[in-house]
């Protein structure tokens, strides 16, 4: 009991902490050093989430293949397809998209679910060299894939890519000032934004999915263009600062006692002190879990069964429009930090709950008379589910010990995978009992 009350701080008690240990370096200097991590930070978390993203958003096209011959596989889909199920009034791919989610998240979740048994081992070096190999990999799999099963082995390379990156550069959080996890939650929300955007963007302008997914190559490319020699540097501070090996576009601020980027608490901890800190998050991860679960649940399971015959946009282009809408609202939110701290996470988990009741309800029930009421209440769900991954991280982070948030950060990580994975095992039996509906 003793062990835990040391490990975790109250809030406020860590925010003036933090408030009154601000280094008393030059203003310019430490500025410097500020804005150097901020934006490497950013560019890590767009750069990751990035294949995880696109993948999501070509669910809908990547299932179009099933119906598809030969090099036709990725055309384009006609403006209003067939229902493979003439009887039922949804159209429905004879796969839920929710296949798409599960081969895109339970990587990550084996990744996560094993990432603090023993993933401090590896250096961080080597870590972000496999997920950029992946990410790309991903891209040039799907695009020219000919079936639906080779297009789910390219989602899964696109989960490990994001799931090992996640647990990687979050965990790299805590050897940095607790404002870095907001840029980072930034820069995957930008990921969102930019990967559903650009997706949407680029196959309304008239390029197949094919063609798209090939253009994207070059965030994969961004990340591995300086991952050799990832190194850290001291800031005479008792701060880290990443060289340009290590963050994007940064360089050591001061040279002194450099040291690689295996540095780790977390091999320290005994098992007890693992429960002990894992005890404590749990009224983090839990709430987190359920927001993840609710609005994933929407995403994969309703969105495809959200469809409206009396608009211009076929049913592929409704798909991508909610994703991007979605993605847009996870962005703003994600940025937010700054202006909108939250610390009660569970009425975040509570508010996405009943969303998903509401647009479940629609679908069984077609009561909202238009498309637009949908793209409001899906840019709702997004900031809902942003606000809860950047405000769940931060209080994390205040709220440990030096000692435990490398260990804390790896294990939280769980919660969103978690999340996901269960809405999308329910989703597919959903799928298919809504499909038979007449």
């Amino acid at each position: 009991m003793g062990s835990s009350e040391s490990s975790w701080r109250r809030l406020e008690d860590s925010e003036r902490e933090e408030t009154d240990s601000e280094p008393q370096t030059p203003p310019l200097d430490n500025l410097s050093v500020l804005w150097k991590n901020a934006v490497g930070f950013w560019i890590l978390g767009l750069c990751n989430n990035f294949s995880y993203v696109v993948m999501l958003s070509a669910a809908h096209d990547i299932l179009k293949q099933e119906q598809a011959s030969g090099n036709q596989s990725h055309v384009e889909p006609g403006p209003t397809p067939m229902p493979h199920n003439s009887s039922s009034r949804f159209d429905c791919n004879s796969i839920s998209t929710a296949a798409v989610l599960l081969a895109d998240i339970l990587p990550t979740l084996v990744i996560k679910l094993l990432a603090p048994l023993g993933l401090h081992l590896l250096p961080y070096s080597p870590r972000v060299l496999v997920s950029g190999v992946c990410s790309a990999g991903s891209f040039v799999l799907v695009a020219f894939s000919q079936s639906v099963g080779l297009s789910l082995c390219g989602v899964v390379l696109a989960s490990i890519s994001s799931g090992l990156g996640e647990v990687t550069f979050l965990s790299l959080t805590a050897f940095y000032p607790s404002a870095v996890i907001s840029w980072w939650s930034s820069g995957t929300g930008g990921a969102g934004l930019l990967g559903s955007l650009s997706y949407l963007g680029l196959t309304q302008a008239g390029l197949s999915p094919q063609h798209t997914l090939l253009s994207m190559l070059g965030i994969p490319v961004l990340m591995l263009a300086r991952s050799p020699g990832f190194q850290t540097s001291s800031t005479g501070n008792g701060g880290l600062l990443l060289s340009h090996s290590c963050l994007l576009f940064a360089v050591p601020w001061a040279t002194s006692s450099s040291s690689s980027c295996s540095v780790g608490t977390s091999w320290d901890l005994s098992l007890q002190e693992r429960w002990t800190v894992f005890k404590g998050l749990l009224r983090y991860i839990i709430p987190l879990v359920l927001v993840y679960f609710a609005e994933y649940f929407i995403n994969q399971g309703l969105f495809e069964l959200l469809f409206f015959r009396n608009t211009s946009l076929s049913h592929a282009q409704q798909y991508r429009w909610y994703q991007m809408l979605y993605q847009a609202g996870v962005f703003a939110s994600r940025s937010s930090l700054q202006c909108c701290r939250i610390r009660f996470t569970w009425i975040l988990a509570l508010l996405q709950c009943l969303n998903l009741a509401f647009l479940l309800a629609d679908v069984c029930l077609t009561f909202l008379p238009s498309i637009y009421l949908i793209f409001i209440v899906i840019l709702y769900e997004g900031l809902l589910g942003g606000a809860a991954y950047v405000n769940t991280f931060h209080n994390i982070a205040l709220e440990t010990s030096d000692k435990h948030r490398e260990f804390a950060m790896e294990a939280a990580c769980i919660s969103d995978t978690l999340g996901i994975s269960l809405s999308g095992v329910l989703a597919l039996p959903l799928h298919d009992f809504l499909c038979h509906l007449p």
